[in-house]
């Protein structure tokens, strides 16, 4: 019984890589579905002859009920861990695919949608769960993995536009079903895994020793902590819907684009923030969780203001690199606050992400109100402001003190 301690902890701190990248890849599954949502737009705003407010309404639809949900699920599964809501959650957004692919006007539009968040509201905080206990001594790396996988997922909505609803039109959401029957298949296989960590203990092991004498209520410093990197979440998530929704329908307006074209562009910024979401993890455990997130807000602010008022040939590789600093922030957040939060992995995770869809939801919606009253310049010129919110990253801990 003696001889078997060091093992055991050898095996809790040790990374195992094929889970994490198994989660990231049903993180990406997962993601690509919820970015069919915006890649559709151009089409259902032609087909169905919506306003950019009903645009922002669907978004809204779509973000705000994975955003309500995630830190419902979060807390629950802190108390019982579900593996089994993975692939459920997957089932859910297959079902919202098949919706979306023949709905014929717009309400059912918006309650396929529903299907798909809650999917999403589902898969998030066992994912976070399932990369932390897969990780072992490298939170950093493995949750920029994971975050990685979502990301790319993301990114992907421009592609999907010009390859498959611009010549497919609104059925070709059906060919998302069997990335839907994939996903399923390979999150029941990181299920058991996860049930098997479950059964042998390795959970609540973990568990107690990063709760150790941090059991209890938050203190207040940690609170005001947490408030901030909500705040941050907050700018990021209303730029991000700026330019995830609107900006095609501006790249279009301004610079007489069609609708392929204009993805392409969209595409850039996205992918840059892929690399950007890896990167970041890396960079914060070599220069500190706090300095990457303030480099990163304040490093794009810049980048963003200009954005509104250059030539065409300059938007691609100013996206790159704006896409590339913004999103650096992404995985090292998450993980920071995870940290402030011992033993509530599921919940940190979904108030930090799951914040990210519901402010992402709301600021379609004012952003949409404010392209129909105000046109798509002044919405554009109003993004460009949001990363200066970011000065509130100087009021961070740093590191040693968080």
């Amino acid at each position: 019984m003696q001889a078997a301690a060091p093992k055991q902890s050898a095996l809790n701190t040790s990374t195992i890589y094929r889970i994490i990248f198994a989660i990231s890849l049903g993180h990406l599954m997962n993601d690509s579905m919820q970015a069919v949502v915006p890649a559709i737009f151009p089409i259902l705003e032609q087909s169905m002859n919506l306003s950019y407010t009903q645009v922002g309404w669907i978004a809204f639809a779509l973000n705000m009920t994975s955003s309500i949900m995630q830190p419902v699920f979060g807390f629950y599964t802190d108390k019982k861990p579900s593996p089994f809501l993975l692939p459920l959650g997957m089932l859910s957004s297959m079902f919202g695919m098949i919706g979306i692919a023949f709905a014929p006007n717009f309400y059912l539009v918006l309650l396929s949608v529903l299907f798909i968040g809650l999917g999403s509201a589902v898969f998030h905080p066992e994912g976070a769960r399932v990369a932390f206990m897969a990780a072992g001594t490298k939170r950093g790396l493995a949750q920029s993995i994971y975050q990685v996988g979502g990301n790319t997922g993301n990114a992907l909505a421009p592609i999907f536009t010009a390859l498959i609803f611009v010549p497919l039109g609104q059925p070709g959401a059906a060919w998302f079903t069997i990335s839907a029957a994939i996903g399923v298949l390979l999150l029941w296989y990181v299920s058991r895994w996860y049930r098997t960590e479950l059964m042998s203990g390795t959970m609540r092991v973990k568990k107690r020793a990063a709760a150790g004498s941090t059991e209890g209520k938050l203190s207040r410093q940690v609170k005001l902590a947490v408030v901030f990197l909500i705040f941050l979440t907050f700018a990021r998530s209303w730029y991000n819907a700026g330019i995830g929704n609107f900006y095609q329908f501006y790249l279009i307006e301004h610079y007489g684009l069609s609708i392929r074209a204009a993805q392409y562009y969209v595409f850039i910024f996205m992918i840059a923030g892929v690399a950007g979401t890896f990167f970041g993890g890396p960079l914060s455990d070599r220069f500190g969780k706090r300095n990457l997130i303030l480099f990163s807000m304040l490093g794009s602010a810049p980048l963003a203001l200009l954005l509104p008022h250059i030539p065409l040939v300059w938007v691609a590789p100013l996206f790159a690199v704006l896409g590339f600093i913004l999103f650096s922030n992404f995985s090292v957040i998450v993980v920071y606050t995870q940290e402030l939060m011992p033993g509530k992995v599921g919940m940190a995770s979904g108030l930090i992400v799951g914040l990210a869809f519901g402010m992402g939801a709301l600021g379609a919606v004012v952003l949409g109100k404010l392209a129909d009253m105000y046109g798509l310049t002044f919405t554009m010129m109003f993004c460009s402001f949001l990363p200066l919110l970011g000065v509130v990253s100087w009021l961070l801990p740093n590191d040693r003190k968080a």
